[in-house]
């Protein structure tokens, strides 16, 4: 079982990221979105990165065009009849997942493995809408995807080991480091990770710092990158009030319960960096 073409769902800001590394790394990579003008702002995202990397001397002009011509857009969810890997990269939502991989498992040949990017929603779940259970598992790519190594590799209870081999193979050629992960909500990453911003949001609404106090904190404190406020306005309110959201319906246990200003913020609209305000204005 070998991977040659690949073909994204989502052309967001994971889902383009996902493609990069996947044609960086030589594959034929399809990316599909449900309009043209959303791939092509994936498109655009694309070679802005590589772009980026020509003007620092870790690409020459060739290599970028080389990486470009491996892209191809796609709208049309049949174009999955010729591909060997498809990574689902939509919304954070079951529904629209299950939705997806009941059509991706009609169109795609036998062969073809089915990969979810998802970050925190059961990957038995998803694979059961499916008559290739085996052919299912999870691989959660950390954001922004051509900058971090980690890509969590979940199994689901059906998925076979020959599967997953492929996958750790394959995650290895995009430059990464697969983790294997076994099928529990939000998997490692988001369910040490998002408790931890959840706690950083009631210490806000407590009153116990400010969010510059809080971030500054963490930041020297813990030598984060950033912190966890900031970083929450990267990540999205809405998308971390989803998943602590699945986090407490699938633990059943108070301590993944979302903050109420985590709500609030959500409710008013304020989503993080991508609408202009969250816990911080951003221009």
């Amino acid at each position: 079982m070998t991977v040659e073409k690949v073909m994204v769902v989502g052309a967001g800001q994971m889902g383009s990221g996902i493609a990069q590394v996947c044609a960086q790394a030589g594959y034929k990579v399809l990316l599909n979105d449900l309009k043209l003008e959303f791939v092509e702002r994936g498109l655009r995202v694309i070679n802005k990165n590589l772009t980026r990397n020509v003007d620092k001397g870790r690409l020459t002009e060739e290599q970028k065009q080389a990486v470009l011509n491996n892209l191809t857009p796609s709208i049309d969810l049949q174009d999955a009849s010729e591909v060997d890997l498809v990574i689902e990269a939509a919304v954070e939502n079951m529904e629209i997942k299950a939705k997806i991989f009941a059509q991706l498992d009609e169109i795609a040949p036998e062969h073809t493995i089915l990969a979810s990017n998802t970050s925190s929603l059961p990957i038995t779940e998803i694979a059961a809408v499916t008559k290739r259970p085996e052919k299912v598992i999870g691989m959660h790519f950390m954001n922004p995807v051509p900058v971090m190594k980690l890509v969590e590799i979940i199994r689901g209870l059906a998925t076979a080991d020959e599967v997953y081999q492929v996958i750790e193979d394959m995650t290895k050629t995009l430059n990464k480091v697969p983790v294997e992960v076994n099928d529990f909500p939000g998997f490692v990453a988001n369910r040490v990770l998002m408790p931890m911003i959840n706690e950083a949001i009631y210490t806000l609404y407590e009153g116990v710092a400010t969010k510059e106090a809080i971030d500054e904190v963490m930041k020297l404190g813990m030598n984060h990158p950033m912190g966890p406020l900031t970083l929450a306005d990267f990540i999205g309110l809405d998308t971390c009030l989803y998943i602590m959201e699945t986090l407490h319906d699938g633990f059943g246990d108070d301590k993944y319960r979302p903050c109420p200003l985590l709500r609030k913020y959500v409710k008013a609209g304020w989503l993080g960096k991508k609408t202009g305000r969250g816990f911080y204005v951003y221009e």
